[in-house]
């Protein structure tokens, strides 16, 4: 069943508008007709609607609402992917893999070893396109809320806006080993928010490790193989969303 996102003023009582590009798509690439369903969320994530298409209009689409549930697919905790800039493509498979797995925003990095540069132009044109991978994923993985990919931050930017997140863990190939990395995540407990610094191609510098620490950033290994950028997000993020959800089941079962 096709999912779409709507602003909270587009969401009656009884009837939901679509409006916007998704038009468009229902319309003229899905091909849709009144009488068939879709499910809608609200751009909080609080609620997800199932709807029957009423009437297709020039400028929106009316949906009425069959009726409505508590959102229960997105993670307890906020995660914010904290992603040192890759080269070529590999953003938008980064980006498309952490919304699947429940991140909450992204934030890319300019850091020591980052070879991409972005001009104020460039970053607009590829966050725009950023946000819509985001929004596709999102809503091909039924998620409640759309993830944002925010500006691109220096590395000490990074570290600052982190320190609003309550846990803050960095893979570093020096870390302690896996004892040490499956205690401090295994602490983690449901509606603890947490920052993860993933390094781009060639990893972080020492120096940015400890500006991380200083923070409250806890080194943590993927263990004893070397991963490629756009591969340590996603293990990480496989193994917080494994615990975190594992946690929230045993924490309801008490």
């Amino acid at each position: 069943m096709y999912h779409f996102f709507v602003q909270p003023d587009q969401i009656g009582e009884q009837e939901i508008r679509i409006e916007g590009g998704d038009v468009n798509h229902i319309r003229n690439v899905l091909r849709m007709a009144p009488g068939e369903q879709v499910t809608v969320s609200g751009m909080e994530g609080e609620k997800e609607y199932r709807c029957e298409i009423l009437q297709m209009e020039e400028d929106c689409v009316k949906l009425k609402i069959l009726w409505a549930q508590d959102a229960d697919t997105e993670l307890p905790s906020r995660i914010c992917l904290f992603q040192g800039l890759p080269k070529g493509d590999k953003m938008e498979l980064i980006i498309q893999k952490a919304v699947e797995l429940g991140v909450h925003e992204i934030v890319p990095v300019a850091t020591k070893r980052t070879v991409v540069k972005l001009d104020k132009k460039k970053e607009e044109a590829k966050r725009k396109r950023w946000n819509a991978i985001s929004e596709s994923a999102a809503k091909q993985s039924k998620r409640m809320l759309i993830p944002q990919v925010r500006p691109v931050m220096s590395f000490g930017e990074a570290v600052e806006y982190a320190k609003t997140y309550d846990r803050k863990f960095i893979p570093y190939e020096l870390a302690d080993g896996m004892e040490k990395t499956r205690e401090l995540i295994g602490t983690l407990r449901p509606g603890e928010s947490v920052a993860v610094f993933i390094g781009p191609e060639g990893g972080f510098e020492e120096k940015e490790v400890a500006l991380a620490a200083e923070a409250g950033a806890h080194p943590v290994t993927l263990g004893r193989r070397i991963l490629r950028t756009e591969t340590a997000g996603i293990a990480v993020l496989s193994v917080l969303m494994f615990h975190l959800e594992a946690g929230e089941e045993s924490k309801k079962a008490e």
